[in-house]
């Protein structure tokens, strides 16, 4: 439709016939067509609002972002359809406003939106008749403020690079904090250990009550030292990098052995445990302590969430690159805020906890390839899957001349030289 087209058509409204106004609205639809055709075809989110907040149109990458159905949002208020969003607040001013927002649903994502006033020309009057009644007269036309347009762009590949810069930088720290600590206890623990023995010599020439007392006293001391210099050691090991020694493992029994390290806190607070543990998974390569840990923390985290009769349910699964492992409690959840800080060293939501336990499963679960992503509603349980790429043998035949330099330690073929 050529430009223009609208405008000519209401300058001539009040001279065209019946017959004619069909073949304009065949027109305006084919117009419309086309845009939504144009508009669906766009990766960036489009919604269009009405004055009063109320959704007019979006494209199906809106949709997607929020998980809406195009026909059920129509008309409705978009502060309605996309939950926590302030739309008055944003909408107060009258040029665009750009702000950046964390969605949980139906993924996990950051979007960057961009809203800008929809003003419009408005006639006061039609057909070239003004209100006097005299054809042919100027029309005057006032700039009304319509509705607005919201633009939405995906950024969560750029956040979560950023995020792991900044959180590589916060465990480096905490690494050498820990290194720091470690070994200042550690000197201590090693001076103790030594006067434990000499005074176990010393005990060694007593006779009688004072010499089993002293000796039992003395054993004691040296269980706590040792206690003591293995969680200092558990502690090191769990936060310092370390790169994982490799083997073909089977996840399920992974899982099994996890579950049944907390058998009797489970059967002591009549918690279910429902194992839906798909039996044709490939072998993956796998640090097996690790991921027992891993593990270890996440059923830890669960049980500690719940209360007495709740429901943990894990289930292996697989899609085409990946292995997945879903832990789904029944416990009381996260708020979107604490949810967004989960990752961070030593926050935590829980009284005695060390904020640590999903840093250093994310971290696992990083240096294995794979990735963890967390899902929750404040009073309604927590999802957490992880997600542990699994290797396909396959080859690529390359046209002749795509690889013109050998490889290093390889011979490139030469056609028979003639003799």
């Amino acid at each position: 439709m050529k430009a223009g087209f609208l405008e000519k058509l209401i300058e001539r409204l009040g001279r065209i016939g019946p017959e004619e106004v069909q073949n304009y609205f065949l027109r305006l639809a084919q117009e419309k067509g086309f845009l939504e055709t144009v508009f669906n075809a766009i990766q960036e989110g489009i919604i269009v609002t009405d004055s009063k907040g109320r959704i007019t149109y979006l494209n199906d990458a809106a949709c997607g972002l929020f998980g809406l159905e195009a026909a059920e949002a129509i008309s409705k208020p978009l502060d309605e359809r996309v939950r926590g969003l302030d739309w008055e607040s944003l909408t107060k001013s009258t040029g665009p406003v750009s702000h950046d927002m964390e969605i949980f649903y139906p993924q996990n994502r950051f979007i960057n939106f961009y809203i800008v006033p929809l003003v419009m020309e408005s006639r006061n009057s039609v057909a070239g008749i003004d209100d006097s009644g005299q054809p042919g007269s100027p029309i005057p036309a006032t700039a009304e403020q319509v509705g607005h347009v919201m633009i939405l762009r995906d950024i969560t590949k750029s956040r979560r690079t950023a995020q792991q810069t900044i959180e590589s930088e916060r465990l480096n720290a905490l690494t050498l904090l820990a290194a720091g600590v470690a070994h200042e206890i550690g000197n201590p623990l090693n001076s103790l250990h030594i006067h434990l023995q000499l005074m176990e010599r010393s005990v060694q020439k007593l006779n009688g009550d004072a010499k089993a007392e002293l000796q039992q006293s003395i054993d004691i001391a040296r269980s706590e030292v040792n206690r003591l210099d293995s969680i200092v050691t558990q502690f090191l090991r769990a936060i310092r990098p370390s790169h994982p020694q490799l083997h073909p493992e089977n996840l399920n029994t992974i899982v099994e052995e996890a579950v049944r390290f907390f058998m009797p806190e489970i059967q002591d607070r009549g918690i279910v445990v429902e194992q839906e543990l798909r039996s044709d998974l490939p072998l993956l390569q796998l640090d097996r302590d690790q991921m027992k840990q891993a593990f270890y923390n996440v059923i830890k985290n669960s049980l500690e969430a719940m209360k007495r009769h709740g429901t943990l349910h894990i289930r292996t699964d697989m899609d085409d690159t990946n292995v997945i492992v879903s832990f789904v409690d029944t416990g009381s959840g996260m708020s979107a805020e604490n949810l967004s800080r989960v990752f961070e060293p030593y926050f935590t939501t829980k009284p005695s906890g060390t904020g640590l336990g999903l840093l250093i499963v994310r971290r696992i679960v990083r240096e294995h390839g794979g990735e963890l992503s967390i899902e929750s509603n404040e009073g309604e349980g927590l999802t957490l899957t992880i997600r542990l790429p699994y290797i396909e043998r396959r080859i690529r035949m390359l046209e002749a001349g795509e690889n013109k330099t050998p490889l290093q330690g390889t011979t490139a073929s030469q056609p028979p030289s003639e003799t």
